[in-house]
């Protein structure tokens, strides 16, 4: 399955998460954790990643390659009896890139334009605007558009994320700094490559906690509104 060796699973029955105890229901996306424990994409820290439709070999290919962390995208079949592949999980930055590199290509510049309305879809703009606004008065030093890309990924409808919490939508500080902890971890931080090399998720955490702690305080407000 490539370089990073991790795989998403779409269930096909009931499930919940072993972590923060969500209902995922059917067709959820998942991962194992140690004794077959479940995780949804948020909770194993996936949840940043986008899904590329398997379909078109070369952009497959590309976006793999330029992404630091990918995941194989699997579903049982019953028919056959074997999971069978559905797509890839790349960052949304190794996407592009690839994207870049297959312009030529109509239908990849179609796809794209798919994406791209069903992201803004799923997002509330209104709620969006006013979560980053928040975390820019809270974290007023952070480089310029990253609180649009933390509130666009914490916000996403029915995404679980933590953008999605009643406290996140009173705009409640500790609620607003979790979004941007784990803003800090894929951006900042050798997170990302510590799980492609096969780390475990918690290891991983603290191995850059102290990492992510510096670019939080760097980025943080002295006095808070």
């Amino acid at each position: 399955m490539g370089k990073s060796d991790l795989a998403v699973f779409i269930t096909i029955s009931e499930a919940s998460c072993s972590e923060c105890g969500e209902d995922l229901g059917r067709n959820a996306w998942i991962t194992r954790g140690e004794g077959q424990s479940i995780l949804c994409l948020a909770c194993a820290d996936l949840d940043h990643l986008i899904f590329l439709p398997a379909g078109d070999a070369a952009l497959t290919r590309r976006s793999r390659k330029h992404s630091t962390l990918s995941a194989v995208v699997l579903r049982f079949s019953k028919a056959r009896k074997r999971y069978e592949r559905q797509g890839v999980l790349v960052e949304a930055e190794a996407l592009e890139q690839a994207e870049q590199e297959c312009l030529a290509d109509e239908d990849v510049r179609a796809l794209r334009r798919e994406r791209e309305a069903a992201r803004r879809e799923k997002l509330d703009q209104q709620y969006v605007q006013q979560f980053s606004e928040r975390v820019r008065a809270l974290y007023p030093c952070c480089p310029a558009g990253r609180e649009v890309a933390i509130a666009e990924h914490a916000c996403r409808k029915y995404s679980g994320r933590v953008g999605r919490s009643a406290a996140a939508k009173s705009y409640d500080a500790q609620a607003i700094r979790l979004a941007v902890v784990a803003h800090i971890r894929h951006r900042e931080t050798p997170y990302d490559e510590l799980l492609a090399s096969g780390w475990d998720r918690l290891d991983a955490r603290s191995q850059v906690q102290n990492m992510v702690g510096q670019v939080l305080a760097a980025w943080e407000s002295r006095e808070r509104p």
